[in-house]
């Protein structure tokens, strides 16, 4: 419920603070004293659009703000999904800055505006004639069936089957597309791949061949200069290991000489077997390069087939194409197991519709169930609010299942006698929907924990003893919900626990709109006043004190 309301630097008002009162609270006052302009800085907390102009004093920032007790609500997982600290005293503040800047805050945490409106919407319900044309809505009527049936659990299950239901049902059409999009492309994938794993492609192949080939059709030049080298160090007269052979044994012999001299000798023996390896490994080179065109042949072939690959598949190594043929390999084998797995998800697609077409069931039943009896409840109230020849009837037609069951509701209302009940949005008025939402919110302050409702002259059209039962309506409600009510009749205001006053205050060098909580003498003056207008008579001051006794 609401527990503090502090509005400042709004339209009229500089500075409102209301503590209401846990059950019933009345507002009263002229018109255009100011009531319109609260309920508009309340609706900023529901995430309405903010405007500049609408600042009191330019150079100031507008607050509004709102402290809540959450406790009988059950909004923690609503907190949770937003990323928001669940506090049972919870704050709501929006904020308008001189720029026109509009920021929001929940418990001192930044949202945006969608959060605003997920979380206020929660906590109050502004009725207006604008909002009675959600009575239109076959959701918001379905809503109120289930809420009457009591059917909370039954929809929870039904959503939590229906939303597994509607997921396998979407991987099953998405494999089927898929299906047929790979099909399309089965055949010349299939052909790419065996093309790939014919070839029977090596990682290295590739720059071991482009060697081969290079030695092979360069051979006689490599084994001329290889024989001119090999003859140099270690074949001819004065080869260059011979020369080194000799003179490393002269150094040997003077290695007992000195330290430097043993040095010199291994450096230069060091040399010496480095160059004898290298000329036995150019040797073997030597004798191993022969000339071959059947391998010239044979390579070019090879080459030419990878470079022809390559360039199909445009990539420029063979690890690139072994991952094409890899990839080539999983379109195809997907296409060849496209049948098992799309069984396997028609098996279990049937599977939960089975399951999900039962708690339908249960959930449309229980619907059933109760229609005539929500019709008739409803139709009893709106015979004490001054309707009695009204007629309603909850209709309720089958549909594909969806996330709200497999029904679809519709109210036919007919207000008047001898006239067949047609949707409500085509036949009734303002005033008629106006009590029909007060006899449904009515019905329904005794199935959940309602928001704080602010009703915003919800008695417009009505009078005497009808707006007496409308205010004992309203009285019944408040027994288990926070009622805000706007009115301008004396037989509801009696019935408020809190009774606040707005009025214009022209004693400043502007109009300032103020609210102010009557005492009980003031609300005698007040309520005297709604029954005989400015001048107060002695008849209407003891009607006002009967009305408050009564109350």
């Amino acid at each position: 419920m609401l527990k503090e309301l502090e509005i400042k630097n709004y339209a009229l008002i500089e500075h409102l603070h209301l503590e209401p009162h846990q059950s019933l609270n009345i507002i009263t006052g002229e018109t255009g004293a100011g009531k319109s302009i609260m309920l508009g800085a309340i609706g900023l907390l529901l995430g309405n659009r903010a405007d500049s102009k609408s600042l009191f004093n330019e150079n100031e920032k507008c607050v509004i703000e709102a402290l809540f007790d959450i406790g009988a609500y059950q909004m923690q997982q609503l907190f949770e999904n937003a990323d928001l600290d669940f506090q049972i005293q919870t704050t709501i503040r929006r904020e308008i800055t001189p720029a026109g800047k509009s920021r929001a805050f929940i418990n001192d945490t930044p949202v945006n505006l969608e959060t605003l409106k997920i979380i206020g919407t929660k906590l109050l319900d502004v009725h207006s004639q604008h909002d009675n044309l959600q009575l239109g809505n076959h959701i918001f009527q379905l809503n109120i069936v289930d809420l009457f049936a009591n059917n909370k659990d039954l929809l929870k299950y039904y959503q939590i089957c229906y939303k597994s239901y509607t997921q396998i049902k979407k991987q099953y059409h998405q494999k089927q597309k898929e299906y047929a999009e790979f099909q399309k492309e089965y055949d010349y994938n299939l052909f790419l791949y065996k093309e790939l794993e014919d070839a029977n492609l090596q990682p290295d192949e590739q720059e071991e061949a482009e060697m081969e080939l290079k030695k092979l059709e360069r051979s006689e030049e490599i084994k001329t200069k290889f024989q001119r080298i090999s003859t140099y160090l270690s074949v001819g007269d004065g080869a260059v290991t011979d020369e080194l052979r000799v003179n490393t044994n002269l150094l040997s012999s003077l290695t007992d000489v000195s330290n430097v001299y043993m040095q010199l000798y291994e450096r230069l023996e060091s040399c010496r077997t480095e160059l004898q390896d290298i000329a036995n490994e150019i040797e073997r080179e030597y004798e191993s390069i022969e000339y071959s065109p059947e391998r010239i042949e044979e390579l070019n072939a090879r080459l030419s087939s990878i470079y022809q690959l390559q360039k199909k598949h445009y990539v420029k190594t063979i690890a690139k194409l072994l991952e094409k043929q890899a990839e080539l390999e999983e379109k195809v084998k997907k296409v060849e197991n496209f049948d098992e797995d799309i069984q396997e998800l028609a098996s279990k697609l049937k599977e939960i519709k089975a399951v999900l077409d039962e708690k339908a069931q249960k959930l449309s039943d229980s619907r059933h169930q109760i229609k005539e009896i929500l019709a008739q409840e409803l139709m009893n109230l709106l015979a004490d609010l001054g309707m009695p020849n009204a007629i309603l009837k909850v209709n309720i037609m089958p549909q594909e299942p969806t996330n709200e069951g497999i029904d679809v509701i519709n109210f036919l209302f007919s207000a008047n006698k001898g006239v067949n009940p047609q949707e409500i949005s085509k036949v009734a008025s303002g005033g008629e929907f106006s009590r029909l939402m007060l006899a449904v919110k009515y019905i329904l302050a005794n199935k959940t924990a309602l928001p704080t409702i602010i009703f915003d002259e919800i008695d417009t059209g009505i009078s005497g003893e009808i707006a007496f039962k409308m205010g004992k309506m309203l009285q019944s409600m408040a027994n288990q919900h926070q009622i805000m009510a706007i009115t301008h009749l004396p037989q509801i205001a009696s019935k408020g626990n809190n009774h606040y006053f707005v009025y214009k205050d022209n004693n400043t060098e502007r109009t300032i709109s103020r609210i102010k909580q009557l005492s009980e003498q003031e609300r005698v003056q007040e309520i005297a006043q709604m029954i005989s207008g400015s001048t107060i008579s002695e008849n209407a001051i003891r009607s006002a004190k009967e009305l408050l006794e009564i109350a």
